[in-house]
């Protein structure tokens, strides 16, 4: 038996989870193109394209949670795989957040009114959970052998360390990232894409294996709903405090501590 026919179930795996994760870009950016069409009202359609931002990382996320799980041959493949995919996200989800710390960030700086703010909020959290419970409708179908439904119901605990570090691990993620977004609008878009896909990747690379690295509160509701249920105050102080106090921080930082970082940012912004 050659070394291909021993690998070809896996690679037929693979395949099948990529061309999965793909689909669901392909299905969200029609319906983001029909909603542009058909949908006038403001609230209307920014409330549908937030939600389908969320089911779309959520979605894919739940995939590549999946792939890495395998024990490639490559160490390399997971990240690699997560920068992809950071790619497509930055360049279709253009105009949506996707995380509710980037709507709070918007707010607290006045760039989006607490009308606007709360609507996208409950689109991002019922998309977040409209998406897993896609996953295990799709995972029960068996398409490989790693697709069970009972997994995506599961309580997979991510949380390697204890408390306070996972604290201060999710909100340095969602600090760096957020002061990263926030301060490389500047920058060419091509590039600006490329740089915060690389600033993802290293980040779930450092802080993958104690945390997940997902500073992310809707994400990491899609991903762990089950342990929320069972141990709902440790992973409310880790995926949703942490990640608000990096922004907290953030705009604490750059507004009174180095205002003049964000004032030259937001006289670029103006000019």
């Amino acid at each position: 038996m050659t070394a291909l026919q021993v690998l070809w179930p896996e690679m037929q795996d693979t395949c099948t989870s990529l061309g999965l994760m793909l689909s669901i870009v392909l299905f969200t950016g029609l319906a983001r193109v029909v909603t542009r069409q058909q949908l006038n009202r403001p609230m209307a359609h920014a409330f549908v394209l937030e939600f389908l931002a969320t089911f779309q990382l959520c979605f894919c996320t739940h995939e590549l949670q999946l792939l890495s799980e395998q024990e490639p041959r490559h160490p390399t493949w997971p990240l690699t795989l997560i920068y992809f995919f950071s790619l497509v996200h930055g360049l279709t989800l253009v105009g949506t957040s996707s995380n509710p710390c980037g709507v709070m960030m918007q707010m607290m700086l006045g760039g989006m009114s607490a009308e606007i703010g709360g609507m996208r909020l409950l689109a991002q959290l019922m998309g977040a959970l409209c998406s897993r419970y896609c996953v295990g409708a799709l995972w029960s179908l068996e398409l490989t052998k790693y697709h069970v439904r009972d997994r995506s119901f599961a309580c997979r605990n991510p949380i390697q360390v204890d408390l306070p570090k996972a604290v201060i691990i999710e909100a340095i993620c969602s600090f760096i990232f957020h002061s990263a977004l926030l301060h490389f609008q500047e920058v060419r878009t091509q590039l600006r894409i490329h740089l915060l896909s690389a600033l993802i990747t290293f980040l779930v690379y450092a802080g993958g294996s104690l945390t997940g690295a997902v500073f992310n509160p809707a994400l990491a509701l899609s991903l762990h709903f089950k342990c929320f249920d069972e141990a709902f105050l440790q992973f409310f102080i880790v995926y949703w405090l942490a990640p608000s106090l990096g922004i907290l921080l953030m705009i604490l930082m750059f507004s009174f501590f180095l205002p003049w970082l964000h004032n030259n940012n937001t006289i670029n912004k103006k000019e």
